[in-house]
């Protein structure tokens, strides 16, 4: 749907709610905003959305992304470096994303009409929160990973304070018990980036967003982190909406996706059926971050080796057929993945830790085995292992391109894992139970993320503001 359209279906109706949603541009963070914007407007036929994306992503999105009312605005390509490219030089893309994506925005907010009533960012643009104030436009940040980490952050100035030691050589093992909302948590847990001396982390980066916008989303669910949800309502002056998961389940269960294979399955969903239930270890790294060459390796030969039948998404060069595995394993290059794990033959879910992707292991149930590689992974692996008991870490603080876990520790850690027989994987699989049970609570009519959810729409849409 392009923006002509979106104008056309406006005149005469002085009540529209116009909404711009600017995401980070990651597909982490792309996904769930757009999860979150076709929520919005399944709920009330009165919202328009310009989703504001670089054309680079616009064609890296899909054609499932186009739903009615919600349309594209694009900026041009040359404005930041490929999508590509920004592992190479993740700095370089960072500053490219903060310092020159503000002037395109307002160029499209100049020509967008009907005029736009809320603002929608990644709380990680602040520049995008200021233009909102700027224009005197509402403006609602959303943050794209734990509550538990947005705390961390928020409160990172008290590392300063307490003059608390971050090096992990030295403090790793470290116990840090000073975070509102966070009972405890060791320095090698919280994100990488404290530990990064290329980066100044500023605590005003995370404060200002609450205190310039007019509304707080999380993509968490309140029940999971009812701790520091409740600290982020005692200390915002701002109404905090916990949406949580913002996940495709409706589409990719329900199979209403325009591209979901449903009646021609997939040649791994007709794999999956073949196999027992339980059975099958799913393996996916995510869709940026890349393990090193060496760990891939061991990883590779260390799930051969368990004898544990797997899926494995290898991604572009890490996809490569000597990484078969016979009758026991099928490697792709790409899956829906909430089909996958949704499925009843997958068993465990061997993981880097990216946010979206546990928040869909946790929806369907399914236990996790957690290798992190960096920025938050390792926090929200501290989450699934210690706080709420649904998965195992792989390793011990492994981190850094010299430090490699040996296929012999991988097999040893799978085949125990997926031991259906044993007393731990017994009582992983009833924990991931209940937390599902959680998921599927809160975004029932009346459940905590629903509920958000009409409070949000009615706080931005004309004449229901509460």
């Amino acid at each position: 749907m392009d923006p002509n359209n979106l104008q056309a279906s406006a005149k005469g109706n002085n009540n529209v709610c116009h909404i711009v949603a600017i995401p980070y541009p990651a597909r982490g963070h792309i996904n769930p905003m757009l999860n979150l914007c076709k929520l919005l407007v399944s709920r009330n036929s009165e919202i328009l959305i310009t989703f504001v994306v670089t054309q680079e992503w616009l064609g890296l999105i899909g054609s499932d992304a186009y739903t009615k009312n919600i349309s594209f605005a694009t900026i041009p390509d040359n404005i930041i470096p490929s999508e590509k490219n920004q592992l190479d030089d993740g700095i370089t893309f960072v500053t490219a994303v903060m310092t020159k994506l503000e002037a395109p925005f307002q160029r499209i907010l100049d020509r967008l009409y009907p005029p736009v009533t809320t603002i929608i960012t990644d709380a990680l643009l602040l520049w995008a929160v200021d233009t909102g104030n700027r224009r005197n436009i509402p403006v609602a940040a959303l943050w794209i990973s734990s509550a538990l980490t947005f705390s961390i952050c928020y409160h990172c100035d008290l590392f300063k304070e307490k003059q608390f030691p971050l090096d992990l050589e030295e403090h790793a093992d470290d116990v840090i018990d000073f975070i509102p909302g966070i009972s405890s948590i060791r320095v090698a847990d919280i994100p990488s980036f404290f530990h990064n001396k290329q980066y100044s982390i500023d605590d005003r980066s995370f404060k200002l967003p609450v205190s310039k916008a007019q509304y707080f989303l999380s993509t968490s669910v309140f029940e999971l982190e009812s701790q520091v949800f409740n600290v982020f309502k005692s200390k915002f002056n701002i109404p905090v909406y916990s949406v949580g998961p913002l996940i495709p389940y409706k589409s990719e269960l329900n199979c209403e996706s325009p591209t979901s294979s449903c009646h021609e399955e997939p040649h791994y969903i007709k794999w999956l059926n073949s196999k027992p239930i339980s059975s099958v270890l799913y393996v996916s790294m995510g869709s940026l971050f890349k393990l090193s060459r060496a760990q891939l390796d061991e990883l590779v030969a260390g799930v051969k080796m368990s004898g544990v039948r797997c899926l494995r998404v290898g991604r572009d060069e890490t996809c490569r057929p000597q990484d078969g595995f016979n009758d026991l394993g099928l490697v792709v290059p790409w899956c829906e993945q909430l089909r996958v794990l949704s499925h009843s033959s997958v068993g465990g879910f061997l993981t880097h830790c990216g946010w979206g992707s546990v928040l869909e292991a946790a929806f369907v149930g399914v236990p996790m085995l957690a290798l992190p590689i960096m920025v938050d992974h390792f926090t929200i692996s501290k989450q699934i292992v210690e706080d709420w008991k649904i998965g195992w870490r792989l390793n011990k603080d492994i981190r850094g391109e010299h430090s490699v876990i040996t296929r012999q520790e991988i097999a040893k850690t799978i085949h125990a894992f997926m031991d259906i027989n044993s007393s731990e994987r017994k009582e992983l699989i009833k924990r991931a139970k209940q937390v599902e049970d959680i998921f599927q609570a809160a975004i029932a009519k009346g459940g905590s993320s629903d509920t958000n959810l009409d409070s949000f729409n009615k706080d931005i849409t004309p004449g229901q503001a509460h």
